[in-house]
């Protein structure tokens, strides 16, 4: 049962973080845009508060829980470095990623995030199908 609450705070914790953002700053809470934007160098205080919370979250777990999630994950390094660019690539394209369309795009009925989460989805599927059938 801990693992069900456990995931239930963690989506509280990224649906307040959007909403808060969302009406504070204006913007979306969408990790693709706000890291280009830090690299880019633009609201460097905003997003750089976003981005060091992200890379805390998983300490402040620690603390909370006294131990690290139980992760298997089971593909080489080439191919989780291959998905993580083709990823990256794809939110560029698609301007934006799963967490600015999927969690305030759709809350907000965006037409462009309904079409966006739709084809990664699909994209998603059609990926494990191909990789699954090629025995990987």
């Amino acid at each position: 049962m801990s693992t069900y609450l456990q995931s239930l705070a963690g989506g509280f914790l990224i649906g307040t973080s959007a909403v808060m953002l969302l009406l504070l700053n204006g913007r979306i809470a969408g990790i693709s845009g706000i890291v280009g934007r830090l690299a880019q160098g633009v609201g460097l205080t905003t997003n750089l508060a976003f981005v060091l919370g992200l890379l805390l979250g998983p300490f402040t777990y620690l603390l909370l829980f006294g131990g690290w999630p139980a992760v298997q994950i089971t593909a080489g390094w080439p191919l989780i470095i291959v998905a993580g660019l083709l990823v990256g690539c794809g939110s560029r394209m698609g301007s934006g990623c799963t967490s600015g369309h999927g969690v305030l795009g759709l809350a907000r009925l965006s037409p462009r995030s309904i079409v966006a989460v739709a084809t990664f989805l699909t994209a998603g599927i059609i990926a494990v199908a191909i990789l699954r059938g090629l025995g990987l």
